[in-house]
Parts: C-alpha cells; structure tokens; sequence
C-alpha cells in the first residue's frame, strides 16, 4: 500500500528534519531500514523510542560507521536501496568511505539524499546550527512577531520541518522518478536555510510589488491587520479570525453584531488601532467555546486556538481522521491522502535492531548473506 510501495530507502540515525522525511517516505509506502548506532545518548541520558512519533514506519539494524568492517556493510545495504538518507555535517560521510562517489559507484541507480542546515558547500557549510539559525539568516525569522516587539521563533516548524525535512523527501520523491527514466541516482542537497526561504517565496514577489513592509505587524499576515489575527475570549483562551476577503469580512462584522456601529473602513490603515480595540472588546465578551457556537457553519473565517490535545478531539478531525493512536500514542495521521494507493503507518518507532531480520529477508539477502553481515558487525533482532 501507498504510492512509494517498492521503495527501498536505507537511513542513517540522525535527529529532527532527517527522520521526518524517513517518515514521510514510510507513511507513503516506502520500506524504509534504518541503520541505527549500537547504542546512542543525548545529553547522557539513553533515548526512548517508544515516544519518538518521527520514527514510525521503520525497521532497524545497528552498525558501527566507524569501523573498516561496519563500512563494508554498510555498502552491502546501499547496493540493494534506491535512497539514501544521511544528516551529518559536510565531509563526514566522506571520512567514513561512504560519500557519494563510493555508494554511487556501488549502486549507480541510488538517490543519494543529504540533511544539512547550511548546505553542502559555502561560508557556513561547517558550522553548527539550529533551526532559529538557519531561518534567521534566510529572512524569515525577521517576519515572526508584532509591531515593536522581538522576533518570535515559531518552534521549529519552518527550518527543520517545513524548509527541512519536508523538502528532502520532495527531493528524494523527484530524484526517483528521474532514475527511473535515465536509470542514473544522484545526489540531493537539502539545505533547510534555502528550504525556509523557498517556504517565503511568496513574500520576494509582495516585496517587489511594495506590497510588504518589512516592519513586523503593519502587514495583513503579520497581526498588523485587525483582521487577520487572534483574540482573548472570556475564559482567557483565544480564536484567530483571517477575514481578508470583503465578504468574508462583511460576515464576521455581522456575527459580532457590529453592523450598525461607526466601525473604521477595513482597509483604512490609520484606524486599525481602534477597529482592533473594538474586536477585542468584543471577543472578550464570550468564551472561546460561546463564539465557536456564534460562527458556526459561517465563512468569517473563524476558528478557536486548539491545544495539541484539544485538536485531536475536534469533530473536524475526527471526522477526517486526522489523527491515529500508534503504540499508545496519538499523532497526525499520514498526508497527504491517496484515491487509490492510501498511505498508512505499518509499524510503531522501532527499538534498536528491531525487525532488521525481515527487513533483510525482504531486501533480498539469504540467510547466509545476513549471517556474513552479522559478521561485519551489523545488529538485528532475532
């Protein structure tokens, strides 16, 4: 089941954008082994799996990179992937013997994905980063908070995940389908500074155009317009309005029983401060749950500020099925969703070593072929 069904892609255990384009591939179909150290700390704490939603999909062997016999093993495995997927820094891959010219030269149909934050070559391609960093220097962070207020890092959504992650599996998608054609892997460098600045592509054309002012919070997007931005209800929680069409504006006038008063022209720039105050008032008026009831089946463009929690139990994803419980633990289910080939998670974050037997059953080593692996070094769950 799923689109990328018969795709064999091997992943090298990393942390944040790399996993999630391994799990992106997964939920879409892809057998996706992954080569995880024999044992791994963060921080000298040992890492748990069970809880580590980004793993799903996958199986497991163990491997140590670092040693001539791990290596030989590991080109054993690339020889019978279509990707790869790898997030060390630049040249790391290199020093191990398993850069893009040995593992193309072993298996010249192999996609050959890499993670980095700043690129494969350039200034910065060496130094350490972070996703503030990456979307910082891509302009992006500078357009996150409001009027005469810091920058607000919007968690690590559009560097690691969006600009990260997100655009590696594209990329991986797209250089599948191109050797299929030329029967020719290449390499794919995903960069998340050059992801996050591809993710504000609209915004380079509202520059051009003298249509966005970089002064945070005095654009429509950017809580500069009364009307696209959220409010404090009664209770102290909050609803986000975005009614930038005139009739969609003209919608939520009326649900707020404002019609009749003098309010500010939606557009006139100079009153927004006090068209804002007005919604305020308003807004505070109810709770969250009473406006919800206001706006239902409206097209103000009206939603409530969910919770992570509180989202999982909204009838809308319910309904849809947005969200599914794997290993007693609730996450988004797969996206996007497929007419006839439908995505769908096979399997829970896999221990260390956990199902690789199958795995290399499946990939096509004999039983003596894994026994000579295990020889080498490589780890899997009997």
């Amino acid at each position: 089941m799923g689109p990328l069904a018969g795709i064999r892609v091997l992943e090298l255990e990393a942390i944040g954008p790399g996993p999630f384009a391994g799990m992106l591939l997964a939920d879409m179909g892809a057998d996706v082994l992954l080569i995880d150290r024999p044992a791994a700390t963060d921080l000298g704490l040992k890492r748990e799996r069970w809880n580590d939603v980004m793993m799903r999909g996958r199986r497991s062997v163990t491997l140590d990179l670092k040693s001539p016999q791990g290596v030989q093993a590991a080109l054993e495995l690339v020889s019978r992937a279509d990707a790869l997927i790898e997030g060390f820094r630049p040249g790391v891959m290199e020093r191990l013997g398993l850069g893009p010219e040995v593992a193309l030269a072993r298996n010249p149909k192999l996609v050959y994905g890499r993670m980095t934050g700043w690129g494969q070559d350039g200034p910065l391609a060496p130094r350490a980063g972070h996703d503030i960093n990456y979307i910082a220097l891509a302009g992006v962070l500078h357009a996150f908070g409001r009027k005469g207020e810091a920058p607000v890092p919007p968690l690590n959504l559009v560097g690691d995940f969006g600009g990260g992650g997100m655009l590696l599996g594209f990329g991986i998608a797209c250089a599948l389908i191109e050797a299929q054609r030329s029967g020719k892997g290449q390499v794919v460098d995903a960069a998340m500074v050059e992801g996050a600045s591809q993710l504000a592509a609209m915004f380079s054309g509202m520059l051009a155009a003298g249509r966005w002012s970089e002064r945070r919070g005095e654009n429509t997007l950017d809580t500069g317009a009364p009307w696209y931005d959220v409010y404090e209800t009664a209770d102290g929680k909050h609803v986000s309005i975005g009614s930038i069409e005139t009739r969609f504006y003209e919608e939520l006038v009326e649900k707020l029983k404002l019609k009749d008063e003098p309010l500010p022209a939606q557009h006139d720039r100079a009153r927004w401060p006090e068209l804002r105050a007005r919604l305020a008032r308003t807004f505070k008026s109810k709770t969250r749950d009473e406006w919800c009831a206001v706006f239902e089946g409206s097209d103000a463009c009206f939603a409530p500020v969910l919770s992570f929690g509180e989202a999982r139990e909204h009838p809308h994803n319910i309904a849809r099925g947005g969200f599914v419980e794997i290993g007693g633990v609730t996450q988004p289910a797969p996206a996007p969703r497929f007419s006839r080939t439908p995505a769908a998670i096979r399997r829970p974050p896999p221990e260390r070593g956990a199902g690789g037997r199958d795995a290399l059953a499946d990939w096509g080593f004999s039983p003596a072929e894994a026994e000579k692996l295990r020889a080498l070094g490589l780890g899997y769950a009997d």
